[in-house]
């Protein structure tokens, strides 16, 4: 499995003219999973060799604006730039709890309408995450109108046997987000290649003894 690191914003707090907001995009068998999404990320995408159109999945850390405000317009622009398909497979974006309502009222207030499909898994954070003062319990924000609106998506808890979450598995790797301590609930992703067991020739083993 070819597996390629792009960084596209590596500042903090706000971008430069020298240095994006955060951003990574990781390149795996033609797709592009973007991880952290601040402000100029689109624009960085255009300086870069990839191609924003294969961005399948977005992994946001935490909602600190500086890594996740550029989503919106990076939406809006891929919408721009694709035609109307039914049957595409949704743009998955996982992030922590609160992100969901954040991108629906954002595209709604902002009368965007966009021509793929999307889905918001939303990871719930544990209190002991950051401060107790600065945690803000966002469970609450989906009901109603919102909830029937807005984009489908999964509520991810906590796995305690595996002290993280699960996001995604298939036949060649395995997507965990783990709890990380700041001033606001964070997150962490690791990326495990399942083993792949080699081929051997046993005719050939045995003729050589």
């Amino acid at each position: 499995m070819s597996l390629e690191i792009t960084f596209l914003g590596t500042g903090s707090a706000f971008p430069s003219p020298l240095r994006g907001a955060s951003a990574l995009v990781l390149r795996r068998e033609g797709q592009c999973w973007l991880f952290d999404c601040g402000e100029g990320t689109q624009t960085q995408l255009m300086r870069s060799h990839l191609r924003a159109a294969r961005i399948t999945k977005i992994f946001i850390t935490h909602l600190h604006g500086d890594h996740f405000f550029g989503l919106p317009g990076l939406l809006c622009t891929l919408s721009l730039q694709s035609s109307p398909d039914a049957s595409r497979t949704p743009v998955d974006i996982y992030g922590p709890l609160g992100l969901r309502s954040f991108l629906w009222r954002s595209l709604e207030l902002s009368h965007s309408q966009l021509l793929f499909p999307y889905a918001v898994h939303e990871l719930v954070p544990t209190r002991d995450q950051c401060p107790a003062e600065e945690f803000k319990d966002f469970s609450d924000w989906d009901r109603g109108e919102a909830l029937s609106r807005g984009p489908p998506g999964r509520v991810l808890y906590l796995d305690p046997a595996e002290d993280s979450y699960l996001l995604v598995e298939d036949e060649q790797l395995v997507v965990r987000a783990f709890r990380l301590f700041h001033r606001v609930p964070s997150f962490g992703f690791v990326l495990e290649e399942k083993p792949r067991p080699g081929k051997l020739n046993v005719q050939k083993l045995k003729d050589l003894g």
